[in-house]
């Protein structure tokens, strides 16, 4: 049986939830805002130009009207951070899975979440297995969403690499969107997970998207520029940028393995994070 303080955290938490995932869905974050400017202020080719227009006017109809950057309001991927002093139960998931049930009805979002093999609609974004969840401790209760788009998700991949293989990582990257081309709505940010095992560089390769891509480092913006050279540009009809930046997470893997995964996301780089105040 809850108490009342299983209660009150439970209703924060569906709350928070509910108002990251409407944040996420309609406003771009700053740091995402601003690559895209610099992209549209960089780029040369005309076409090119003229999707960074619509891609700007997109953004500021959005926050304009309250209403989602894009119909594919994606499937909900969401990141908790527990303290110490907030108890982890299956109510916490019930609490995260009212936050998104309220989102779809009142936002609104798309009913995106079907069974696999029956197509069934769930009509409210969860079911089985959704929305992800992914707990972490933190000093602070925060949750974090990541909506993500089929577009984008479905031209995603992992690729098992021998120890002896590490100078075939940018292949791997570059590889990846090379087949994409213009299906995941480019330019792209590219979350890249190398290391762990192959469900976890999955994991880290998600991870990545939320982080800051204001600032790259070596390694990253050695990729960033390599999938640049593509030439696929904005929507896949050309142009100097491709990627709007890629970020990479790693981690300690089998002294056999080399796991590298590449998580593609859309120009729309949806993400927020809301406090759980109790």
């Amino acid at each position: 049986m809850q108490t009342v303080a299983d209660k009150k955290v439970c209703a924060a938490l569906a709350q928070a939830t509910f108002t990251a995932m409407q944040q996420a869905v309609i406003y771009l974050p700053p740091d995402v805002k601003r690559a895209i400017s610099r992209a549209a202020a960089d780029e040369c080719d005309p076409v090119a130009q003229g999707e960074f227009v619509n891609i700007l006017k997109n953004i500021r109809e959005a926050e304009r009207q309250g209403l989602p950057l894009c119909q594919d309001t994606g499937v909900p991927v969401v990141y908790l951070t527990l303290p110490m002093n907030i108890g982890f139960s299956e109510s916490l998931y019930e609490a995260v899975r009212e936050g998104i049930q309220k989102a779809t009805r009142e936002v609104p979002l798309r009913p995106n979440v079907v069974d696999p093999f029956t197509r069934k609609n769930s009509g409210d974004n969860t079911g089985e297995g959704m929305p992800a969840i992914h707990v972490t401790p933190g000093e602070q209760f925060t949750v974090t969403v990541l909506p993500k788009g089929a577009g984008a998700e479905n031209v995603s991949r992992i690729v098992m690499l021998l120890p002896s293989e590490k100078d075939q990582i940018e292949k791997v990257v570059v590889e990846t969107m090379l087949i994409a081309g213009g299906k995941p709505c480019p330019p792209v940010v590219l979350g890249v997970g190398i290391g762990g095992t192959f469900d976890g560089a999955a994991a880290l390769a998600k991870e990545s998207l939320l982080l800051p891509i204001d600032e790259m480092n070596a390694f990253e913006q050695q990729l960033c520029d390599a999938v640049n050279r593509l030439g696929i540009g904005p929507m896949g009809l050309g142009g100097g940028t491709t990627a709007l930046a890629v970020k990479v997470k790693t981690a300690g893997c089998h002294t056999a393995s080399l796991p590298v995964a590449v998580n593609v996301q859309c120009w729309a780089c949806r993400r927020a994070t809301v406090e759980v105040k109790i």
